[in-house]
């Protein structure tokens, strides 16, 4: 086949995963009640504000069942205001192409990437949150046609920044069945964003897994905003009233249905500040108070968070012997050395195996290669630079 690509094996059908790993009727029925209530939220049937909360990246199956659990308790604390959605990102997309990709192409952080054993993982990890929380999660619709692998135990898809231009993105959007966020692309161009919800909530027929399908439109593909990144390569917000009020003009006159937007904490709204997204929160429900449009039409935060502060990849370490201040399983930073280690955007910073620093500018692309015992600065998104 004259193509610059090895062809190593064919992976089976997702309905071929799904019968060696099926969902429980119990299962099944949790995953119902949760499409009925976040579906509530989009069309504004329910109250309250939905949060789609959780890590930048689900590394490993352990530390996410944790975390989950955790938010399951909470969940019962505040379900009268607040509807919890797990934020379970099982691969994840590399600016450069470079970087860990998520569990899906590396099952182990530190092993080759193994596609079987990946979406045999990540369709495990789900189903284990499912069953043992009764939550049924959000991930990323990164590669469109691995959805379909976890398409009965998923309650809601993102389309990221450098995705949401993408056709076939648009036109598989269009086909499912659960509320799918729309985020803004990394320039900022709101119009893009509108574009895409447009084509998610026609029908369409295209080509798809080698079959023609037509799809019925999705009503319940809304916005994310994001924030941008400008041609200085500096982060911008988009959270504010002003911003918040333009989208809702945007939707006024566009004539899409379920008018929504779920506010994204992190990422260019916070310049990847991970400790900002409290305030951020606070402003944007500011806002909703202030405006009963904005108030309608906001209808959620999707929030990073994981059991420990900074970047948890390959680093978070279980103590299943060691309770905590609060009785829960304990967890820490892994003590042994490791021969990868990544900043929170997952870039690798230092290569143990072969003795190498590398450092990012805020386009978060390569700055700078350097032997392990060199002193070398790392500029983060804002342009701080750190020594």
């Amino acid at each position: 086949m004259p193509m610059n690509m090895e062809f190593k094996r064919k992976l089976p059908a997702p309905r071929t995963v799904k019968d060696m790993y099926p969902v429980t009727e119990e299962m099944a029925q949790n995953k119902r009640e949760n499409d009925r209530q976040i579906q509530a939220v989009i069309t504004g049937g329910d109250p309250r504000l939905m949060l789609l909360i959780g890590p930048c990246s689900a590394d490993r199956e352990d530390a996410v069942l944790e975390y989950a659990a955790r938010l399951r308790t909470l969940q019962e604390q505040v379900k009268d205001k607040l509807l919890l959605v797990p934020r379970i990102y099982s691969n994840k997309p590399r600016t450069t192409g470079d970087g860990y990709k998520g569990m899906l192409h590396q099952p182990d952080p530190n092993g080759q990437p193994d596609m079987l054993k990946g979406l045999i993982a990540i369709r495990k990890m789900h189903m284990k949150v499912l069953e043992q929380t009764g939550f049924s999660s959000a991930d990323e619709l990164l590669y469109p046609e691995n959805y379909y692998y976890l398409s009965d135990i998923l309650s809601y898809a993102a389309i990221g920044a450098r995705s949401v231009e993408d056709q076939q993105h648009r036109l598989i959007a269009s086909g499912l069945d659960v509320p799918v966020g729309m985020k803004n692309p990394t320039s900022g161009d709101l119009s893009v964003m509108m574009n895409s919800i447009l084509a998610a909530q026609h029908a369409h027929t295209f080509l798809f897994s080698q079959w023609e399908v037509h799809s019925k439109g999705n009503p319940l593909a809304h916005a994310i905003l994001r924030g941008s990144v400008n041609k200085y390569g500096r982060s911008l917000p988009n959270y504010h009233y002003e911003d918040l009020r333009q989208l809702y003009e945007l939707y006024a006159g566009s004539g899409l249905k379920n008018p929504a937007v779920i506010i994204d904490t992190n990422h260019s709204n916070s310049g990847k500040q991970w400790d900002q997204q409290g305030r951020i929160a606070k402003e944007v429900l500011h806002s909703t108070r202030h405006s009963g449009d904005i108030h309608r039409m906001v209808k959620g935060l999707m929030i990073e968070s994981y059991l420990l502060d900074g970047n948890q990849l390959v680093r978070v370490k279980r103590y299943p012997g060691t309770k905590d201040s609060e009785g829960k399983v304990a967890f820490g930073i892994e003590e042994a050395d490791n021969p990868f280690e990544y900043d929170a955007m997952g870039n690798l910073v230092y290569d143990g195996q072969n003795q190498l620093k590398i450092s990012y500018d805020f386009l978060n692309l390569p700055e700078k290669i350097a032997p392990a015992g060199t002193r070398i600065s790392y500029t983060d998104s804002t342009g701080q630079t750190y020594n």
